[in-house]
């Protein structure tokens, strides 16, 4: 009796998926933290220091994600170093956002202010849902949230939240929410 062996399958590949915190929403307000989620599950945060002409700050945002202005300056990265690792590491991808309203201008403003041109594109995560997904997607994404059990609202976190809500929505389950890199669910927003 021969046994037919089949091939294992072959893991599902989520799209990187990109967050942006800001100063505060509307006219001149600009990006301070960054992060993304790569296919692989792997997060990349940094904080963004700010241009000397971006003076705008939002006292309502900054309830929101828990960054002061004081913890920018002092732990913030160059906008040049982080222009340039996100060229290095995005390179020919899509990469999408949830909020790409808000993320496409901050992200445009981040790179001019410093002359340079995105090595990848941003598109809206909404191209990625059917119909059907579209409408339950708040609702898994709150699952979702509350089964990580993050603790901040922070770039990478929320990253990681949309890029498990979408394979939630596209495959299930798959993969226990606690586990996804061998981080425990409250550390992908150690930003800094």
């Amino acid at each position: 009796m021969s046994v037919a062996v089949l091939p294992a399958a072959s893991p599902v590949l989520a799209p990187t998926i990109l967050d942006l915190e800001a100063s505060g929403f509307g006219r001149g307000s600009y990006p301070i933290e960054i992060g993304f989620v790569e296919a692989g599950g792997l997060p990349f945060c940094s904080l963004i220091q700010p241009a000397p002409e971006w003076e705008h700050w939002d006292e309502g945002a900054e309830a929101l994600h828990g960054i002061t202005r004081e913890l920018l300056l002092r732990h913030g990265r160059p906008r040049e170093w982080v222009v340039d690792e996100l060229n290095h590491r995005l390179a020919g991808q899509t990469v999408y956002s949830d909020s790409w309203g808000h993320d496409y201008p901050w992200m445009s403003k981040l790179f001019d202010s410093v002359g340079r041109l995105p090595r990848f594109r941003i598109e809206d995560l909404r191209r990625l849902l059917s119909e059907d997904e579209a409408l339950r997607w708040n609702a898994v994404q709150q699952e979702v949230r509350a089964e990580a059990k993050l603790r901040r609202h922070r770039a990478s976190a929320d990253a990681k939240v949309l890029q498990m809500t979408l394979m939630r929505l596209k495959h299930g389950p798959l993969t226990p929410t606690a586990s996804l890199d061998g981080r425990s669910p409250g550390d992908f927003g150690n930003c800094g």
